[in-house]
């Protein structure tokens, strides 16, 4: 499972996909939550990936793609560069685990961005090195 979280303050969890990941398995949520409270003095930056375990063989990857939720003046919310750093550590981690990864449009939401954008860097960064992926389509992006 893979979310896309926001720099600024924690995702709001009210929302899709991380919603109902949340209502599911609160680990992840509170794990985030607890990262974000300790940004000072940890990784969570732009670019940044959280692997929380919620079963034996299930794993949630909260990452850092987007600053902010709302489009204004400095435009989306999504970085793609942030989104690439991302998943390459992603990546690495799927293919150490021997996992497959699973997740909506990343990126298409709440953050602003285009699949059309995103899904070359899920191919590149993923599929290439072997890892399957299966994309949810809920009609965001």
């Amino acid at each position: 499972m893979l979310t896309n979280r926001s720099l600024r303050a924690p995702a709001a969890v009210g929302e899709g996909f991380v919603l109902a990941l949340s209502r599911r398995w609160p680990e992840p949520e509170a794990a985030y939550r607890a990262w974000h409270r300790g940004r000072a003095s940890n990784d969570f930056a732009l670019g940044a990936l959280q692997l929380v375990r919620v079963q034996q063989d299930v794993w949630v990857a909260d990452m850092i793609g987007q600053r902010g939720t709302r489009t204004g003046s400095k435009g989306v919310p999504v970085r793609y560069p942030a989104v690439d750093t991302a998943l390459t550590r992603l990546a690495d981690h799927a293919i150490a685990l021997g996992a497959s990864v699973h997740m909506p449009r990343i990126g298409c939401g709440l953050a602003g961005g285009t699949w059309s954008r995103v899904e070359p860097l899920v191919t590149g960064r993923l599929v290439e090195r072997g890892v399957a992926v299966t994309v949810y389509d809920h009609g965001e992006g």
